[in-house]
């Protein structure tokens, strides 16, 4: 993973991470132990999916370059489907409360697309990577 992929990864998961641990305790406020562990729950899920996801593009922007735009679109589309697949199995579950649940969760993503966009606009990455000085002339620096 490059730096600059690593420094938008911090910047987008200690603001979710902030936020799962707001939502965690709002929960345990409204909905008691039940709410604590469905917020805390779905804080994890979308940390752990979508920095799997952020490593991912970063190896496949390292690695095959050209299939960047069409592998976010794949991994974007793939994270929204399990998070919306994991909304409807954990809705009933007698062990955590389902809506502080799907409310920290849908919190965490909306956090971390806005962290990551924000990040993104603070990184300076190099669109095109620079030539050195050997490669223009074609010769070999004096010594």
């Amino acid at each position: 993973m490059q730096s600059n992929d690593a420094r938008i990864l911090r910047g987008a998961a200690i603001p979710t991470a902030c936020a799962g641990l707001i939502g965690t305790v709002v929960g345990a406020f409204v909905a008691g132990g039940e709410g604590a562990i469905g917020a805390a729950l779905g804080t994890v899920l979308v940390l752990a999916f979508f920095c799997v996801g952020l490593y991912l593009l970063s190896v496949i922007g390292e690695r095959w370059p050209a299939m960047f735009m069409g592998a976010a679109v794949l991994v974007y589309t793939t994270q929204v489907l399990i998070m919306l697949i994991l909304l409807r199995i954990f809705r009933d579950a007698t062990f955590m409360d389902g809506r502080v649940f799907g409310f920290v969760m849908l919190a965490c993503i909306l956090v971390w697309l806005a962290a990551q966009a924000w990040s993104h606009t603070r990184v300076k990455t190099l669109y095109v990577e620079p030539e050195s000085s050997q490669a223009d002339t074609g010769t070999e620096p004096r010594p």
